[in-house]
């Protein structure tokens, strides 16, 4: 019924988020922050480690990429508020409003209401998170500080319209990886009867590690990116 049925579905829905939400928010209040520590200084490491066998002329600056990474976790973190104000604000509009009212909610409006409020959303931080990106490079390049490399980022003269081509085929290719690591984990649903719930844990989980993976990687591709296009830039001056 719950297939057929949106409302009652959302029904089932919150009443399991009202069993699930309190434990999970205790655990979550010290493990997500330790998770995104970790994150900063394994990822500001790592990324130091490739650059520089890209390209053995660059500085290591590991603290300041740290703080870099973490300057554009709360940017991320903002952006996601953004989207869920954007979300409660669509289900005001099409459902819980003309629910309050008496009136039928508009799903269709809803839905099509989230698709085009996340892809915008989507394009907008693709667009303007380029400098979150560039600065890291920037500081190994010149051997810069957190904040001299954020204002290098927003001095790069006609560097920036490519650099923000760049970062928007990058959005294009993390959404096309959303939408691969979403197929892959509905993959198995059609099988539920003949699987055990331990098998779709693992499906899940590796699924979930493969994202990461491939993310990352293009991530580090997006940097590579902005390297060879900087000293192609270097030569031409």
């Amino acid at each position: 019924m719950t297939v057929t049925n949106p409302l009652k579905a959302s029904e089932t829905l919150a009443e399991a988020m009202a069993v699930l939400l309190p434990p999970v928010s205790r655990v979550a209040v010290w493990l997500v922050p330790l998770l995104l520590i970790a994150w900063v200084v394994w990822s500001s490491l790592g990324r130091t480690v490739v650059l520089r066998r890209v390209d053995s002329s660059l500085k290591p600056r590991p603290v300041t990429l740290m703080a870099l990474q973490a300057v554009r976790v709360v940017a991320l973190a903002g952006s996601f508020a953004v989207w869920f104000l954007c979300l409660q604000w669509a289900a005001q509009t099409t459902v819980t409003g003309p629910l309050e009212q008496g009136s039928e909610p508009n799903l269709v409006g809803y839905f099509a209401m989230v698709i085009v409020l996340t892809l915008g959303l989507f394009t907008l931080w693709a667009a303007v998170s380029w400098v979150l990106s560039v600065a890291p490079l920037l500081a190994m390049l010149r051997g810069l500080g957190v904040r001299a490399s954020l204002a290098a980022a927003f001095r790069l003269g006609p560097l920036k319209s490519k650099l923000v081509e760049i970062n928007l085929v990058m959005g294009i290719v993390k959404i096309a990886l959303i939408v691969l690591a979403m197929v892959f984990s509905a993959t198995p649903l059609p099988f539920e009867s003949v699987t055990t719930p331990e098998f779709l844990t693992w499906w899940w989980i590796g699924v979930a590690v493969l994202y990461f993976i491939a993310s990352d990687f293009f991530h580090v591709a997006r940097l590579v990116g902005y390297l060879h296009l900087w000293r192609a830039f270097e030569k031409t001056c």
